[in-house]
C-alpha cells in the first residue's frame, strides 16, 4: 500500500513538471519571437515627408530588424512621469530615437525641407547634419530632393546613421513604380529610409502595394502615410499587407489631434507632427503665445522649444524646417529640460481646433 502511494505521488510529480516546462517552453520562445537584432548589409527603405517652421534632430539612428514587423505596439499607456506616449511607441529620450514597426529605429526629431530649394536647402540639410541632426524630410513635391541627397551624400557621416523621409505625390500614384525609382534616382544615397504616399487619392492602394514591393526588394526600408486620419485610416489599412510605420499628419498646439493620436498609436504606428510651429503666417502668433511664452521663461528656453518638447512629450516626432542655422541648432536642444504635468495641461488647453493647411 504504501509502495502504491509512494508511485502515485511520483506520477503526479512528473505531470506536474512536464506542465511547468512545456509553460517555460512557450513563454522563451516567446522572448525569442521578440528579441530585435542588428541587420548588417541592408539595403531597403522608405522616406515620409512634412512641412514645417524651424528645424530640429540629432539622432544617429541604429537600424535593427525584429523577426516580425506588424505586431510592434498594439498596448497603448501613458509613462508616468514624462508624459510619454507608450506601447512600443515609447521614445527613448537617451538615444533621442524611437522603434518603428518596421523594426528600424528613427530619430525623433529632425528637419523638414518644405519650402527649401536650391543652394539653400542644401546649406540647411548640411546645417542640421552639422548640429547633430539625422532626421530629414523631404518629398517630391518639395522639388528639392537632388539638393537632399547630394547634402547627405557630402556630409561625411556614414549613410546609415542618417534616417531620409520622401513622399510620392497623388500625380504619381497612377505609375508608382517609375515614382520610386525616380526618388531613388534624385536622392541616390542608395535606399529610402522610409517612404510615404503624401496624402489620400485615386490610386493611393495600388501605389501602396508598389511601395510593398520595393521593401522586398530593398530599395525602402519602412512605409508610411501623410495625411491620414481616422476614417481614411480605417478605409486604407484592410487594404494593405504591410501596416504603416508612420503617419504624419498637422500637429501644433492650435491644432492637436487629440483623438487621433491615441488611435494611431494603438495600431502600433509612430505619429510625426508637420507645422509643428504653427506653418507659414502663424508661427510668429503662435510663438507669441502668452502661455507658451510663460512656460518657455520658467525653463530658460525659447517659445520654439517648449513648443517641440511638448511634442515630443505627447509621443509625436517633430520636424520644424528652418534655414537660419542658428535656429536649426536651436531645434535639436530639446533634452534638457522637462514639462511637468501641469504645463502640458496648459498647453493642451490652447487647442482650438484650428488648421493651418489643407490636408
Amino acid at each position: 500500500m504504501k509502495r502504491r502511494y509512494t508511485l502515485i505521488l511520483v506520477c503526479l510529480l512528473i505531470v506536474t513538471l512536464s506542465a511547468c516546462g512545456k509553460q517555460a517552453g512557450i513563454d522563451f520562445s516567446a522572448s525569442k519571437m521578440s528579441k530585435p537584432y542588428v541587420r548588417t548589409g541592408s539595403a531597403e527603405t522608405t522616406a515620409p515627408a512634412g512641412q514645417e517652421q524651424p528645424a530640429v534632430s540629432e539622432t544617429a539612428p541604429a537600424r535593427v530588424q525584429t523577426e516580425t514587423n506588424l505586431t510592434i505596439g498594439q498596448k497603448q499607456q501613458t509613462q508616468k512621469g514624462d508624459n510619454t506616449v507608450m506601447g512600443d511607441i515609447s521614445f527613448n529620450f537617451e538615444t533621442k530615437s524611437v522603434l518603428l514597426n518596421s523594426g528600424y529605429e528613427m530619430p525623433i526629431y529632425g528637419i523638414g525641407t518644405y519650402s527649401l530649394t536650391g543652394d539653400t536647402c542644401a546649406a540647411s540639410v548640411t546645417a542640421a547634419l552639422n548640429s547633430g541632426v539625422r532626421l530629414i524630410d523631404t518629398a517630391y513635391m518639395y522639388h528639392n530632393e537632388e539638393r537632399v541627397g547630394e547634402a547627405v551624400r557630402n556630409s561625411g557621416i556614414p549613410r546609415e546613421e542618417i534616417f531620409v523621409i520622401t513622399k510620392l505625390y497623388p500625380n504619381q500614384f497612377d505609375h508608382p513604380e517609375a515614382a520610386i525609382e525616380e526618388a531613388l534616382n534624385k536622392l541616390d544615397i542608395e535606399y529610402i529610409d522610409m517612404l510615404l504616399l503624401h496624402h489620400p487619392g485615386p490610386g493611393d492602394v495600388e501605389a501602396y502595394l508598389a511601395m510593398e514591393k520595393a521593401v522586398a526588394e530593398g530599395k525602402i526600408h519602412s512605409l508610411g502615410l501623410s495625411n491620414w486620419y481616422v476614417e481614411e485610416l480605417e478605409e486604407f489599412l484592410p487594404q494593405i499587407n504591410i501596416t504603416p510605420a508612420l503617419v504624419q499628419n498637422e500637429i501644433h498646439p492650435y491644432y492637436q489631434e487629440n483623438d487621433v493620436i491615441p488611435y494611431i498609436h494603438s495600431l502600433g504606428i509612430v505619429v510625426q507632427g508637420w507645422y509643428p510651429l504653427g506653418g507659414r503666417g502663424y508661427t510668429t502668433e503662435l510663438l507669441g503665445n502668452e502661455v507658451i511664452s510663460r512656460i518657455a521663461q520658467a525653463h530658460g528656453k525659447s517659445s520654439a522649444q517648449v513648443i517641440l518638447r511638448w511634442n515630443l512629450q505627447k509621443g509625436v516626432v517633430v520636424i520644424p524646417g528652418s534655414s537660419n542655422p542658428g535656429h536649426i541648432q536651436e531645434n535639436t536642444e530639446l533634452f534638457d529640460f522637462e514639462l511637468t504635468e501641469e504645463e502640458m495641461e496648459r498647453i493642451n488647453a490652447l487647442d482650438r481646433g484650428e488648421k493651418h493647411d489643407w490636408y
